[in-house]
């Protein structure tokens, strides 16, 4: 009887750290202000796969390369006739203008029809949204103008669930991103 219930106990916890499991967080509802001025969020992502960052115009350092690195996969998925959407949120949106937003973009692509960087919440309101629907901190201290943000890729599917979640810095970045966004289409 030990046997059979410690085995039980086993089977439980391991299926807990199981590679295959389907559910992550779920994104909550939000709508904010995108690089053109309009309203943009959830609902318009709705039975899409998207692929969702956290970015700013300022930055010094990751933002430039992660968001090269999204160029680069959007033209990877076009070529391969993948869809999905990219979402990057502002972390620095007292800074980051519609157009200053659009600027930005515009130096990686010219193709913004599946591209949506966001902005028109409060400072303390991306932090408490990264953290609680990305389970990542973001932070703006007081004496720079740099602000600290986890550089991960997202990949949240048509559900609103987040599926994938790949550090930029990872070799295999865009074929892991694209091995999941094939998977949900």
């Amino acid at each position: 009887m030990k046997k059979r219930l410690a085995g039980m106990v086993l089977i439980v916890l391991l299926s807990g750290c199981s590679p295959f499991q389907e559910k992550g967080p779920s994104v909550s509802p939000f709508t904010f202000v995108n690089q053109h001025g309009e309203s943009f969020g959830f609902d318009e992502l709705e039975g899409k796969v998207w692929i969702a960052d956290f970015i700013f115009t300022n930055c010094e350092t990751v933002c430039p390369p992660m968001t090269s690195t999204l160029s680069d996969l959007q033209e990877t998925l076009k070529e391969e006739g993948l869809e999905a959407e990219f979402v990057s949120f502002s972390v620095d949106p007292e800074v980051d203008s519609p157009e200053r937003l659009k600027g930005y973009l515009s130096a990686f692509t010219e193709e913004d029809a599946n591209w949506n960087l966001l902005t028109g919440y409060t400072q303390e309101q991306i932090e408490k949204f990264a953290l609680d629907e990305f389970q990542t901190l973001v932070s703006k201290p007081d004496e720079t103008d740099q602000v600290l943000h986890g550089v991960n890729f997202y990949v949240v599917n048509p559900e609103g669930v987040i599926v994938e979640e790949v550090s930029f810095t990872d070799s295999d970045v865009t074929e892991k991103i694209v091995k999941e966004v094939k998977r949900h289409q």
